[in-house]
């Protein structure tokens, strides 16, 4: 089963695609981690990648493109995968087109997670990272804002720059223009499944099943 997650940022995309991975059993390929792991295993692709990253410039889509078909061609991709973080843009969604033709992939189903902006906003503006043990937590899920619930330290919560109001609505801003417009693309290429975002997690994830069987 292919699987695409899309979403506005802090929608929870990745949390969703980490259970659904789990559920189905097929990998959950961020882009993210991929570059990374493309770049620490020094392929070809990563070196390239390595190239544009040391120099602070962003790496070419067309590397993008042979880093995730390198990847989809591991042996735990041979009954599915699902793609979080790309693509965010309609040339990016060409590029995977063509991968996808030459793997001989099954049904692609697209999964977009909605939530309102101001629910968004919410959720990433309350989102704090602990400086002693460097995970994520959120303020709306804590009973004591001065304390870390995973390792215990006080007074170690701290505000990142990628969760001040500001930067969340251009993010959004940024979302509406350059990757909403790939939902359209895909109307006519795959299954496109809508989600209500603001339940619970669990609800989410019961109703992606559902609607995925």
């Amino acid at each position: 089963m292919r699987l695409l997650i899309f979403g506005a940022p802090g929608v929870g995309k990745g949390t969703q695609a980490k259970i659904i991975s789990s559920k189905l059993s097929i990998p959950h390929i961020s882009t993210g981690d991929m570059l990374r792991e493309a770049v620490a295993n020094k392929t070809g692709y990563g070196l390239k990648a390595k190239s544009f990253m040391d120099k602070g410039e962003l790496v070419p889509d067309e590397i993008i493109a042979g880093i995730i078909k390198d990847r989809l061609q591991n042996p735990d991709c041979k009954n599915g995968f699902i793609l979080d973080g790309i693509p965010r843009t309609i040339y990016q969604a060409e590029l995977l087109d063509k991968i996808f033709v030459d793997l001989n992939g099954g049904k692609l189903y697209l999964i977009k997670i909605d939530a309102e902006d101001e629910t968004i906003i919410r959720r990433l503006s309350n989102r704090r990272l602990c400086k002693e043990c460097n995970n994520i937590v959120n303020l709306l899920d804590i009973d004591n804002p001065n304390v870390c619930p995973i390792c215990g330290a006080e007074n170690s919560l701290i505000k990142r720059r990628d969760d001040e109001e500001e930067v969340i609505k251009n993010r959004l801003v940024v979302y509406q223009q350059s990757t909403a417009p790939v939902l359209d693309y895909y109307k006519d290429k795959s299954e496109i499944i809508v989600i209500d975002g603001i339940q619970e997690i669990e609800k989410v994830t019961e109703d992606i099943m559902a609607k995925l069987k």
